[in-house]
């Protein structure tokens, strides 16, 4: 009796543990029961029918990343070109992935490579080069529109390389090096021509610097001599002032006359010529000598 009940209590324990089902973080689970599908267990603790439910697929909802084989590809002007891309994409109906097409990332792979025959063969190799951003945008919104149905979210698709054939891409450095030198070129020109300038401009400013430094000596120079002038003249209006204010009479301004008319001659002079009003107080001038020396 001890073994049945030990036996009973250890099947019920074994379809207890088969009957729960923990579902990790990011992750969904698709039950099916007898071969149909029952239900899509999200994260966390579930309850199924053993032997009855099962776990058809466990799948991820994480955001994965396909990177695809290089794929030949034929330009608008006929270039052949290998182009490899990568497809950033989501699962977000987990029901429609396991049951809407069969190997969903082959689906997807070759979905791309149509797609981008398709964009390429409207472009020429030029436009394909420098428009990868187009190209990535076009593919993103068709592949994003076809995998709606497979329960697929593209969020984002690149172009990994893009390798065109060796004598293309000989070609291209040719270009590449003739296009540095030219701006080489370009910037030594640039660079004598500002020199030039450079030059040029500090030489017309030195001269103007020097043309200003003789027109300011010049002024200073009129300045100093316009100020003599007025000095010289002030001392005159000033001495003819103190005559004045001295109330001088008539004989002291001839004697000082005379005074001035012997310094003028600087006893180098063997003739002076006196005006005649001067010639009497020339005389008293003398005998107020000779008194003097008496």
């Amino acid at each position: 009796m001890v073994t049945v009940i030990i036996i009973i209590a250890v099947v019920f324990i074994v379809l207890a543990v088969l009957s729960i089902d923990i579902v990790p973080q990011a992750t969904t689970h698709i039950i099916e029961r007898f071969g149909t599908y029952k239900a899509t267990f999200d994260t966390g603790f579930h309850m199924k029918v053993p032997f009855i439910d099962k776990v058809a697929k466990r799948i991820s909802l994480k955001e994965k990343v396909a990177d695809f084989a290089p794929q030949a590809v034929i330009t608008k002007d006929n270039v052949t070109m290998q182009i490899d891309t990568i497809v950033f994409y989501q699962v977000l109906d987990p029901k429609l992935y396991t049951y809407g097409i069969e190997r969903p990332i082959l689906a997807i792979e070759n979905l791309s490579a149509t797609t981008l025959r398709n964009i390429i063969g409207e472009l020429e190799l030029d436009q394909t080069l420098t428009s990868r951003d187009i190209i990535n945008t076009k593919m993103r919104e068709i592949l994003d529109d076809e995998t709606d149905r497979w329960g697929i979210k593209v969020n984002r698709v690149e172009l990994k390389n893009i390798i065109p054939p060796k004598e293309i891409q000989m070609a291209m450095e040719k270009q590449m090096k003739a296009e540095r030198e030219k701006r080489e070129a370009i910037l030594i020109a640039e660079g004598k021509k500002e020199a030039a300038i450079r030059e040029a401009e500090g030489e017309k400013m030195s001269a103007i610097l020097r043309a200003e430094a003789r027109k300011e000596a010049a002024i200073r120079e009129a300045e100093g001599q316009a100020e003599a002038i007025l000095k010289i003249n002030e001392a005159k209006a000033q001495g003819l002032q103190m005559i004045k204010d001295v109330q001088a009479d008539d004989g002291l301004v001839k004697i000082r006359s005379l005074e001035a008319m012997e310094k003028i001659a600087n006893g180098q002079a063997t003739k002076i010529i006196i005006p005649s009003e001067l010639q009497g107080v020339a005389g008293l001038a003398t005998s107020v000598k000779e008194i003097i020396k008496s």
